[in-house]
């Protein structure tokens, strides 16, 4: 909705083993150097996640951790310092309140070791208890938010670790909650005991968030396996909606699942909040689940689809298939990677493949999608597909942190053309990720650089990857679009095109301004975020015309006034603007090409290999 659709909603923010290292070489990381103290051993550990009506009002999480311990040593237990999926340091420990410890039912002593680990001196006893609140006031996906019948939390928020343990070991989670209220998770149910859940090492506790109040959830087999979809609030997703996100489902989760000829989950369940102070939407990935955040403007809108083929193509590319710096993870500071872009950005290809794969979207729409993205890298600061990687981490203020996202899914499209290309269509980037799937994952291990680019190699009949990863991977030369997308009986034309320079969401506000482009029109004259934009010229933002109109009214005038209306602050305004053009690319499939570029072509739109 409203002008420059392709900019509107940002729909993949998918937020994402240096110790062993850090600690041979001796390095100073600060949180390590504190945390030398190992815990003494603990047994039996049980999670109690407590919320109610009462607490629901204080928008608080009461959490206990229950464990045996023996001896006298102090037992050391720390709050993980981020989320995986979400690359970004957020120290859940800072919403900790009220923290006490008892050991055989009384009171004993403890201090903190750093700002996220506490030392509990058990004095001996046997049977230990630790008990917290923790605010539950931030909506996001990596956090934990309440609302009056409502709680999202995710395990690294609220479960406490013992420091230097093995992370290989069992635990239960105890969920208390009003009867009325329901309770979805991806963790294994106890069956012998209400509301209880199991986990058979802490990565698969803190990798299966908890939706608890009331919700809607409902289920379809898909795949042979079944698929669930939980909305809160109860009633946000009804009817044709919810009915065309089961369609979408339907369709994208065959789609991905025949690229690794495996389904890896019993169950998957999609977890969806929806709420007016969000714009845009957001998803976070898990094992056998996501959580998706979005505005209420984005309920029964079809551009939802590619947000939840991204993230549940995630359950295979770095849930499962993921780079060696992410084996295993690490919950006490960073783990950066330079290989995000095939984590995020390959997943970001295949959740476009899935979609039409499946027949969710055409092939139009699928050239629309990947010029978006060709335009969108066009107008970013050139960075390295590897270097975005990597700084993600500091959210760099030159708008690179995220762009690996869409410029590693074109990285994912130039190498499945050249793949093709090279093999006559016999192989594709799928062999290489089902190949990578079954020789690092299924082995237990995360996979190398050098694994990588050597499958790419063998796919491609021997082809040399060299220069290819010099220049457009860990270098920043512009892709060479007008000489490969031909290969796959693609046709690049360029246009110049006025430009906004606005990202919008509809709400039910109108047509909200979330971010402006620096030196853009809109920028330049005056247009700020939150403004509700209302009309272009003469051309209504709700007009379902308004690109072609507003093409055809500005497309030759350069510097022409152009007048922005918008309401600001309830009141309407007037800013007065001028047509800027920009040279952006069109997509269009070549019915004229070689009988070879057509089967390249087909074999991306349908995943098929072969003459």
């Amino acid at each position: 909705p409203g002008p420059e659709s392709l900019e509107t909603m940002p729909m993949n923010r998918c937020r994402l083993a240096l110790l062993t290292a850090l600690i041979t070489a001796g390095a100073a990381h600060p949180a390590l150097a504190q945390r030398a103290e190992l815990s003494a051993p603990v047994t039996d550990v049980r999670y109690t996640v407590s919320f109610d009506e009462a607490s629901a009002r204080a928008r608080t999480v009461k959490v206990s951790m229950s464990f045996v311990t023996s001896g006298a040593a102090p037992v050391v237990l720390s709050l993980p310092a981020w989320t995986p999926g979400a690359y970004e340091i957020t120290y859940f420990a800072k919403w900790v309140t009220s923290f006490a410890a008892t050991g055989d039912g009384k009171p004993v002593a403890w201090d903190k070791v750093d700002y996220d680990t506490w030392r509990i001196r058990t004095n001996g006893a046997k049977s230990v208890v630790v008990s917290f609140d923790y605010r539950a006031d931030t909506l996001d996906n990596a956090m934990a938010w309440a609302k009056p019948d409502f709680l999202l939390f995710n395990g690294t928020n609220l479960f406490l670790y013992p420091e230097g343990a093995s992370f290989d070991r069992p635990a239960t989670v105890i969920a208390r909650a009003p009867d009325a209220w329901k309770i979805a998770t991806g963790m294994t149910a106890v069956t012998t005991a209400p509301r209880t859940f199991s986990a058979a090492n802490y990565h698969d506790l803190v990798d299966m968030p908890f939706f608890v109040g009331r919700f809607d959830i409902d289920s379809a087999m898909i795949s042979e396996r079944w698929v669930r979809f939980a909305t809160y609030p109860a009633g946000s997703v009804q009817g044709a909606n919810r009915a065309l996100v089961w369609d979408q489902l339907k369709k994208i989760i065959p789609a991905e699942v025949a690229v690794f000829r495996d389904a890896p989950w019993k169950t998957y369940t999609v977890m969806q909040i929806a709420d007016s102070s969000y714009g845009g939407g957001s998803g976070l990935e898990h094992q056998n689940s996501h959580v998706d955040v979005v505005a209420w403007g984005a309920i029964g809108d079809p551009g939802l689809g590619s947000l939840y083929a991204h993230e549940i193509f995630h359950s295979w590319n770095v849930k499962r298939l993921r780079p060696s710096e992410l084996w295993p993870y690490q919950y006490a500071q960073e783990q950066p990677t330079a290989w995000l872009w095939m984590s995020e950005g390959i997943t970001d290809y295949y959740a476009d493949l899935a979609e039409v794969r499946g027949g969710a979207i055409d092939s139009t729409q699928f050239l629309e999608a990947t010029v978006g993205k060709i335009n969108q890298v066009n107008d970013a600061t050139p960075v390295a597909l590897e270097d975005a990687s990597l700084s993600t981490w500091i959210h760099p203020v030159d708008g690179t942190g995220y762009l690996y996202y869409p410029k590693g899914s074109l990285a994912g499209l130039m190498l499945d053309v050249m793949i093709r290309d090279a093999s006559d269509n016999r192989k594709s980037l799928d062999d290489v990720m089902r190949g990578l799937y079954d020789e690092s994952y299924k082995q237990g291990k995360g996979f190398t650089g050098e694994q990588w680019w050597r499958a790419v190699s063998a796919a491609a009949g021997g082809k040399s990857f060299t220069d290819f990863n010099a220049r457009f991977i860990d270098g920043r030369e512009p892709y060479p679009w007008a000489t490969l997308l031909p290969l796959a009986g693609i046709r690049v034309v360029a246009e110049h095109q006025p430009r906004i320079g606005v990202t919008t969401v509809a709400d039910s506000s109108g047509v909200l301004v979330t971010g402006v482009a620096d030196g853009s029109t809109a920028a330049k004259a005056g247009v700020l975020a939150g403004d509700v934009l209302l009309a272009v010229g003469e051309i209504a933002v709700t007009d379902e015309s308004f690109g072609a109109k507003f093409r055809a009214s500005f497309g030759e005038k350069q510097g022409a006034p152009l007048a922005i209306k918008v309401r600001r602050a309830g009141r309407p305004l007037t800013l007065n603007g001028s047509v800027e053009l920009s040279t952006s690319l069109r997509l269009e499939i070549n019915g004229s090409a070689s009988a070879k570029a057509a089967r390249i072509r087909a074999g991306i739109l349908h995943g098929t290999t072969g003459k």
